[in-house]
């Protein structure tokens, strides 16, 4: 097994991933920035409906702060790329923030979008279910997939020859095989301001890999109706597929930084566009 398959592996089995004091020291400078922003926009962190405490509300951002200063198990993603994430988070939330895949992370991006919709989207019931019996306040959805990851290359250089594929046609009527129809009907009626791909697993064939996410996100961000742009954050983009697909129907035009195995598109609507559907 590579070592990247032993890393998600362990995810997957919800053990340790290599402590490290920097990181923790960093999560936590990031959850205290968030709170000093919120009482410099005039809203008291610690006094609002949000974090107040009840029987049936959970203050969040302090559960959060609380959690990851007790536990070793750090997130996926190293400290320079959660804080770009966070740097558009800071000045979007709130707002409508989509997550493919649920981990050690999730916790603190629901803390990071407050006042916000956070939605995670999970392959695997086991984890979703683990995750959410320490943390039932998280909005999150098991999903299926249908592609496998040996198909990546076969999907990629066909899709040409399926007009809806170019087109970019709303998700639940296109024909496209990377067409994903089999989510929640939140997830397709929801404006997401924010996307953050990081799932489903894509590190050995037949495994479902990021394909269908990654054109999917690209045909929802076009398809924007609402003011503005959409953030598009991909990770694990050192690996094939996700760089390919993301330079396909992403667009290396609308990559506006990168750090580590992290990329960053500001992607506009369909109508702000000119020439190919795509790039």
């Amino acid at each position: 097994m590579t070592v990247e398959g032993v890393r998600e592996k362990k995810r997957s089995m919800g053990m340790p991933q290599n402590p490290c004091l920097l990181v923790a020291l960093g999560l936590a400078t990031i959850f205290i920035a968030a709170l000093l922003s919120m009482s410099y926009t005039g809203v008291s962190p610690l006094c609002s409906p949000l974090l107040s405490y009840s029987s049936n509300s959970h203050p969040i951002q302090l559960s959060a702060i609380l959690h990851y200063a007790t536990t070793s198990i750090t997130p996926q993603q190293s400290f320079s790329e959660i804080n770009l994430t966070y740097s558009v988070l800071l000045h979007r939330a709130p707002c409508n923030f989509l997550v493919f895949g649920l981990g050690h992370d999730s916790l603190m991006w629901a803390a990071l979008n407050p006042g916000g919709r956070t939605l995670f989207l999970e392959e695997d019931p086991k984890w979703l279910h683990s995750v959410l019996s320490s943390a039932p306040y998280l909005n999150a959805h098991a999903v299926q997939y249908e592609t496998k990851l040996s198909q990546a290359e076969n999907l990629i250089n066909s899709h040409r020859s399926y007009p809806d594929c170019e087109m970019g046609e709303t998700l639940l009527e296109s024909k496209c095989p990377l067409a994903i129809k089999r989510f929640p009907r939140e997830v397709y009626e929801t404006e997401w301001d924010v996307i953050m791909v990081d799932a489903p697993r894509g590190y050995f064939d037949s495994a479902p890999g990021r394909m269908g996410a990654i054109y999917s996100v690209a045909v929802m961000a076009r398809r924007r109706r609402g003011a503005g742009t959409t953030d598009v954050f991909v990770h694990d983009v050192n690996r094939k597929v996700e760089k390919r697909y993301s330079e396909e129907f992403l667009c290396r035009k609308y990559l506006v930084e990168g750090t580590g195995r992290l990329w960053h598109f500001r992607i506009p609507p369909s109508n702000a566009m000119e020439g190919k559907p795509f790039c």
